[in-house]
């Protein structure tokens, strides 16, 4: 990797993208994967760019000092990566260890420092079309101005072997739009996209989530009338006015609407998301291939068409 890797191409190279196998059984035993070397070719033929490989590697690591990760969880890793690079697919390594590290920050804080410091050094070989994602949504005790303070030390330790690396970095309250002019990375590393999440409302997207406020919702609808979508247009336009005072490319990591909400809406809200973050001139990646919010069924061996049309026209 040359050391003068501009971020604003490497997001555009990025374009689309789709989230895998962070709930994949594949992590305990590749017998039990759910994700086969066929889907990384699929994903490519349907026309999207990259995939952002979800990694939750806290209980495949031993215990103080040396956190080390199990070989066989690495392995996995392996695989996937090679999987999307054979396939001509951008990797992102996203540390998604988020719910861990938002309950217990303090407590966790060498274990996560532990995982870049195996990471980092293991593929720093490897091609510019890997990017890592230092840490998926910081929240609760990974407060705004904690997180601020922290984010440097991985970055300093990614660095120290790939100081040439496209880095992804999001702002604190889950990568929340409205905390992005709070975010305060390494002003004179231009080698960094940010990255936002986008759910609003909340109401619709996640209406029957079981883990969500919502979860007693339903039949809410979003039929793209032009105040929806003037609110999708007002939301993303904040974050586009800071990029460009901050000169800062944008990468809509998360986006999508939960199954519960009837079809013809997620597919509208979908569609109108994709194509704004588009206009702007951002890359985005689909929330997600499988487990919940597919745009992939798995055990039918189909793509689910209404959402796939939405995202690749």
């Amino acid at each position: 990797m040359q050391n003068n890797t501009d971020a604003f191409s490497q997001n555009q190279r990025l374009g689309r993208g789709v989230n895998i196998i962070g709930y994949d059984p594949l992590w305990r035993s590749r017998a039990e994967a759910r994700m086969q070397a066929k889907h990384f070719r699929l994903i490519k033929e349907a026309g999207f760019d990259h995939v952002r490989i979800n990694l939750h590697p806290f209980e495949f690591m031993s215990d103080a000092p040396d956190y080390a990760i199990n070989p066989a969880w690495l392995e996995t890793l392996d695989w996937a990566v090679a999987q999307t690079l054979d396939n001509d697919l951008i990797a992102i390594l996203d540390m998604h260890e988020f719910t861990a590290m938002a309950r217990d920050f303090a407590g966790l804080k060498a274990k996560y420092l532990a995982v870049w410091e195996q990471l980092a050094p293991r593929y720093q070989n490897t091609p510019d079309t890997v990017f890592f994602e230092l840490l998926n949504e910081p929240n609760g005790a990974l407060t705004v101005a904690l997180w601020n303070e922290f984010l440097i030390e991985p970055y300093n330790i990614v660095r120290r072997t790939n100081p040439a690396r496209t880095l992804i970095i999001g702002p604190a309250f889950w990568n929340g739009i409205d905390y992005i002019e709070d975010l305060v990375l390494p002003e004179a590393d231009r080698n960094i996209i940010v990255t936002v999440h986008y759910y609003h409302p909340m109401p619709f997207t996640h209406q029957g989530a079981p883990w969500s406020e919502f979860r007693d919702r339903s039949n809410v609808t979003w039929d793209g009338t032009p105040e929806e979508e003037q609110a999708i247009a007002r939301d993303l336009g904040t974050v586009q006015a800071w990029a460009e005072r901050q000169q800062r490319p944008i990468y809509l990591g998360e986006f999508g609407a939960y199954e519960k909400a009837d079809m013809a809406s997620r597919a509208r809200y979908t569609a109108t998301l994709a194509r704004h973050a588009e206009s702007l001139g951002w890359s985005w990646s689909y929330w997600q291939f499988d487990s919940d919010f597919v745009v992939y069924d798995i055990d039918q061996d189909r793509w689910v068409a209404p959402l796939l049309n939405a995202l690749i026209p």
